[in-house]
């Protein structure tokens, strides 16, 4: 009777092993075959932020260097000293919100200022208050923040004019 067992525990083991065998070979296709379910944006930027992407490069004659769409958390930190909690909490405000434009130093890419296009959605109760939460956070790091309305196009005469009302430096000198 144990002769018969050996066999048919022998089967067994064999059965088990080119089953687990099957079921590597199965998973490995399924990643292999894996796809990911996104696509391509046909834009980067809204009409309104490529207008005035263009004409900001024009009217500064680069004097400064754009960057757009940065996250927040790229160009403030959350300052040291606070207790772990508080500083996730503070992070986590900041990681995941995004300014429109910033303008850097051509030489250093140092941030000189940021520029947040009013767009129709800002209209929103929610939007103006995560604007008002970056423009707090940018003041509070002390970075400038320029207002421009959104519009079809711009001209860099106005451009200039409302950056020079901000105090920021444009291309005329001021």
């Amino acid at each position: 009777m144990s002769d018969i067992f050996l066999p048919q525990a022998f089967y067994l083991v064999v059965l088990v092993v080119i089953i687990a065998f099957v079921i590597v070979i199965l998973k490995q296709k399924a990643l292999l075959d894996q796809t990911y379910p996104y696509l391509a944006k046909q834009e980067f930027f809204s009409p309104a932020e490529r207008s005035l992407l263009g004409v900001l490069e024009q009217a500064t004659n680069d004097r400064y260097r754009f960057m757009g769409k940065v996250r927040l958390a790229d160009i403030v930190t959350v300052q040291n000293g606070l207790g772990r909690s508080a500083w996730q909490k503070a992070f986590n405000e900041i990681q995941s919100r995004h300014v429109d434009i910033v303008a850097c130093d051509p030489a250093t890419l140092g941030i000189r200022f940021v520029i947040e296009l009013g767009e129709s959605t800002r209209n929103q109760a929610k939007r103006q208050g995560r604007d008002r939460f970056a423009d707090d956070a940018l003041g509070a790091a002390g970075i400038p923040v320029v207002h421009v309305k959104a519009k079809e196009s711009y001209s860099p005469q106005e451009i200039q004019s409302i950056l020079s009302r901000a105090g920021v430096r444009g291309d005329d000198g001021n």
